[in-house]
């Protein structure tokens, strides 16, 4: 099944959105990158299951942060295929 960016927005706020505001966003950063961490010993010496779990623990943990800032991870991405750095 694919999901669009905003489809996973929507989601992630649906299913956390009360508790992540309740968290706030020192707090979500800080899951985040404990996430990025677990991300990275998976690449280093998960297998691709392993990988693939964190990673979408990491794109979860990104939403809920967009949605907490208001912002949308379409127009962040958007430069990309606009004008890529």
């Amino acid at each position: 099944m694919l999901v669009q960016l905003v489809e996973l927005q929507q989601l992630m706020d649906e299913l956390y959105g009360v508790a992540d505001r309740e968290r706030g966003v020192p707090a979500t950063v800080a899951w985040l990158c404990e996430e990025l961490g677990e991300l990275a010993q998976a690449v280093r010496k998960g297998t691709r299951e392993q990988q693939l779990h964190e990673l979408g623990d990491v794109l979860a943990w990104l939403a809920s942060l967009a949605n907490q800032l208001d912002l949308s991870l379409d127009e962040a991405v958007a430069r990309y295929v606009d004008n890529p750095p």
